[in-house]
């Protein structure tokens, strides 16, 4: 009887992958979350192994492992402007946040010498944060200003200690409805303050496929557009503000540029 009940369901599961966007949402959902933590368990022993430890090299040990996950979501990154993160030394880099669909993307483009600053919260993540910690992420307190900035204090010594690039969501939380949240001077304190250039990564709407409220998770193309650098040499404190406005405008004119032809090759997502 076990062994019917087994087979119905492993006839049903792509029946209702078939029939049921819903039932595709939160497969694919919970599919994402524990292959991510599968794939994490794997990394923590081969990034002990290569570093010993806590090194932001571990990351091209993350990046190897997760590239292929897109293909399970049916989903593949159309890049362009490749030529602007061939630049020499520690930069800052930005980047819009829609989900944590974003991380695929991340890892797609990730350059050498390359981690993260991400919320506190995600060092409680299981394996996933324990290997997030591996590879050198920096943790921040959102809730405290102060510890924030003491933080991104300290991150700026290490870029130009360990000559690391540090990758920022300026946004500071995840934003899906539409266009981008006014933007946090954290990033741009960091970049200013070791006076390294700030690279511009703008990721396309994921509304032409994934709709969390309506539970829609269908394939699709993401596209990425990696804008030019902006030097922050010679810049004080008194340039943050007109810095954070520039980069927030070059790249919500590119959001909706490469957001309105990638919903034009897709077509509209089906409700």
């Amino acid at each position: 009887m076990d062994g019917l009940w087994m087979i119905a369901l492993l006839l049903l599961i792509p029946l209702l992958l078939w029939t049921s966007s819903t039932f595709v949402f939160y497969f694919k959902k919970c599919f994402y979350v524990a292959w991510m933590m599968l794939l994490a368990l794997f990394a923590i022993p081969l990034c002990i192994l290569k570093s010993g430890g806590r090194d932001v090299e571990n990351m091209r040990i993350i990046r190897g492992l997760v590239r292929h996950v897109k293909y399970f979501l049916g989903l593949r990154f159309d890049v362009s402007g490749w030529e602007h993160l061939q630049t020499e030394g520690p930069y800052v880099i930005i980047s819009n946040h829609q989900s944590s669909l974003d991380v695929l993307g991340l890892m797609e483009i990730l350059p050498d010498r390359c981690t993260m600053i991400a919320k506190k919260e995600l060092i409680y993540a299981g394996t996933v944060g324990l290997v997030c910690w591996l590879g050198g992420i920096v943790f921040i307190n959102r809730k405290k200003t102060n510890d924030a900035k003491n933080v991104m204090a300290d991150a700026a010594k290490t870029m130009l200690d360990d000559q690391i690039r540090l990758w920022v969501f300026p946004e500071g939380t995840r934003n899906q409805r539409g266009g981008l949240l006014p933007f946090k001077k954290g990033a741009f304190h960091l970049a200013v303050q070791a006076q390294v250039p700030i690279i511009p990564i703008v990721f396309s709407s994921y509304s032409n496929f994934y709709l969390r409220k309506e539970k829609q998770f269908n394939s699709g193309t993401i596209r990425l557009k990696i804008l030019p650098k902006i030097d922050t040499k010679g810049m004080t404190s008194d340039d943050i503000s007109s810095l954070s406005d520039k980069s927030f405008n070059l790249m919500r004119s590119a959001f909706h540029s490469i957001s309105d032809s990638v919903t034009q090759s897709n077509g509209p997502s089906r409700h």
